[in-house]
């Protein structure tokens, strides 16, 4: 472990403490506020959705060093670790390093990638110590949230600064992590006006090769993974009126392939956000954002991409009962590329747009007992023109510690550059692959019925199941070439599927110093060609997801100020290509006194080395990992 020196000031520590959250009840955890479902808070015991709670809490007790890690603690998501930089993350399905049914917000900014509609999960970047919760969502949110959110949405929340008073302070060390440093400071401008400025970096290890033809069991892959980050927060709190101002500069080096030159990314991001309230009648919120980022991926193709985006919504009440919430919302995306001889998109400069408006009405048919949702948004983008989002959710309130929610929804996926514009040859006059002008949106229509129960004073749970129906995924259609080779192969809608499956979650107080979480998913998922289609990978390229997968986390709290933290994770076998179920057991002592903490953190440790997804090859593998980490708060 590290040693430090630290000065220490007495300055009130606005964290939720580990000694602060044993004494909260269950029934406290439960009445915890969430926005992502209706975009306004909302009790959780209360949400007509499938949706688990990552608190800032949670984060520090496991130990997690990066986002996409934390992202494992919530158990209706698939995550599977790649290589050191790369993640497959999902949410009922569909898992896959370019996966692209999954909607992504940090601090109300989308972060998807234009052109291939899934996530770059080695640009996603917050200081895990500022992260107030992550709110997680399985099934569809595009009524509210648009395009994208077929499967699920992620939402991660970063606390106010006026809640990161004083400087902060951690620096680690492992064989996994050869460094990771994090510094904060907040202060007070004026009477409810504070800010709070951050820098951080870290450099994570190499994953190693597998056993395989083409690989050298145990051998360094070289893909070490660098990146630095820093940023500002200013929030302004009055009475009727919260103003947030949110930005965002980075760099990083990523090197998934291990190759001689790795890939160079940037970027810079800013945030601006006004929530106002019209006494007890109604709110309204204004947020705009731009988005930049860059990337080079060391062969001399680039992307750049620069995202603008208004939007706005309105909630009002008719009556004691009633209440309408409308909005709408404006983005343009400017997208570059340079392209490369026989690969690239055409053409390499393009603007996109998307429009949207939506509208959702509430009710409450049986006081404090039965409320009816109906609401639909309509989306307008750039290459399929006008798209439809209904949803309707009925949530009974039988007791105060009960809630028995199902709802239908609608929800798209936005063709995206790969899918209409890329380009594969080996001359002008012999293309290989390329998108099609004739590529539609990906549809699901999901059926969700779910139980939320509190069953006493110290356990509380929640079951959800689904059943959701796809079509028009995509699919490799071949063509007619020379010689009978099928080429070129255009990118189609040749796929139709069904998911179904089985969330549980649980939150049980065992004793006042002893609280564990955690859950267990079921899916099956079934694809196939539609007729007429002849999809190369005969409906199987779109994931590779396990039926069964299980969490559990505990946290002790210990005498002389000791804390042990505990993540099992199992995750059954994915079938194509098979890569076989595993458990993970990440344990972490920490120590804290005052301002001090001390804590030394295992992760991975019933493996040598052990794989999670195979992406490409050679296949990498995920090592045991050891570091220690000294915390400061002045």
């Amino acid at each position: 472990m590290l040693i430090t020196n630290c000065a220490f000031a007495q300055t009130e520590d606005t964290t939720l403490s580990s000694a602060n959250l044993k004494k909260l009840s269950l029934e406290d955890l439960m009445n915890v506020e969430v926005t992502s479902v209706s975009k306004r808070p909302e009790k959780l015991n209360e949400v007509a959705s499938a949706v688990q709670v990552i608190t800032g809490n949670d984060i520090r007790n496991a130990g997690i060093k990066t986002l996409p890690e934390a992202l494992k603690l919530a158990a209706n998501l698939q995550v599977a670790q790649v290589n050191s930089s790369q993640w497959a993350i999902s949410a009922r399905g569909f898992d896959n390093v370019l996966a692209n049914k999954l909607l992504v917000l940090i601090d109300g900014r989308t972060v998807y990638s234009p052109m291939y509609g899934g996530v770059f999960w080695d640009v996603q970047n917050v200081m895990l110590e500022d992260v107030d919760r992550i709110e997680v969502i399985s099934g569809p949110g595009g009524t509210l949230l648009g395009a994208n959110a077929v499967n699920g949405v992620i939402n991660i929340i970063t606390k106010s600064s006026a809640k990161t008073q004083g400087l902060y302070a951690d620096v680690a060390y492992g064989n996994g992590m050869p460094g990771q440093v994090n510094i904060r400071s907040g202060g007070k401008i004026a009477e409810g006006l504070t800010y709070r400025v951050y820098g951080m970096g870290y450099r994570l290890a190499s994953t190693v090769d597998s056993v395989g033809k083409d690989s050298v069991a145990g051998r360094k892959a070289n893909d070490q993974w660098a990146m630095a980050q820093g940023g500002f927060r200013t929030d302004y709190a009055a009475k009727q009126d919260q103003i947030s101002v949110i930005g965002n500069m980075y760099y990083g080096k990523p090197n998934p392939d291990g190759n001689a030159v790795p890939i160079t990314t940037s970027g810079e991001n800013v945030v601006a956000r006004w929530n106002h309230t019209i006494g007890n009648k109604g709110d309204f919120q204004l947020q705009t954002y731009y988005d930049h980022t860059w990337r080079d991926f060391g062969n001399k193709f680039t992307e750049d991409a620069k995202t603008y985006d208004v939007e706005w919504q309105n909630r009002f009440r008719l009556g004691r009962r009633q209440t309408v919430t409308y909005g709408g919302d404006l983005r343009g995306i400017h997208h570059e590329v340079a392209n490369l001889p026989g690969f690239g998109f055409t053409p390499s400069n393009k603007m996109l747009y998307l429009y949207s408006g939506f509208l959702q009405y509430e009710a409450m048919l049986i006081k404090d007992r039965l409320r009816f949702t109906l609401g639909a948004k309509l989306e307008h983008n750039s290459y399929t023109g006008l798209q439809y989002q209904p949803n309707a959710r009925l949530t009974y309130t039988p007791t105060k510690r009960q809630t028995i929610w199902g709802a239908v929804s609608r929800a798209v996926r936005n063709p995206s550059r790969i899918d209409r514009d890329f380009a594969l040859s080996l001359s002008p006059t012999l293309p290989l692959e390329m998108g099609a002008d004739s590529f539609k949106s990906e549809t699901v229509i999901a059926y969700e019925l779910g139980w939320r129960f509190q069953a006493s004073k110290k356990v509380s749970a929640s079951v959800s199941t689904f059943y959701n129906s796809y079509d028009n995924i995509r699919s490799a259609e071949p063509g007619k070439g020379p010689l009978g080779y099928p080429y070129p192969i255009t990118y189609g809608n040749g796929v139709k599927g069904e998911t179904y499956g089985v969330e549980v979650s649980a939150n049980a107080q065992v004793t006042s110093w002893w609280n564990l979480r955690g859950g267990y998913t079921f899916l099956r998922k079934n694809l196939w060609d539609k007729e007429g289609s002849r999809d190369l990978n005969h409906a199987t390229a779109e994931s590779d997801d396990p039926m069964h997968q299980f969490l559990i986390q505990s946290n002790i709290q210990l005498p002389y100020h000791f804390q042990f933290g505990t993540v099992v994770r199992y995750v059954g076998e994915l079938p194509k290509p098979v890569v076989k179920a595993y458990t993970g057991l990440d344990l972490k002592l920490g120590w804290n006194y005052k301002n001090l903490e001390l804590s030394v953190v295992g992760q991975n440790l019933l493996y040598g080395q052990h794989r999670e997804f195979q992406a490409s090859t050679p296949i990498r593998e995920i090592q045991r990992s050891v570091y220690g980490r000294i915390a400061c708060r002045f």
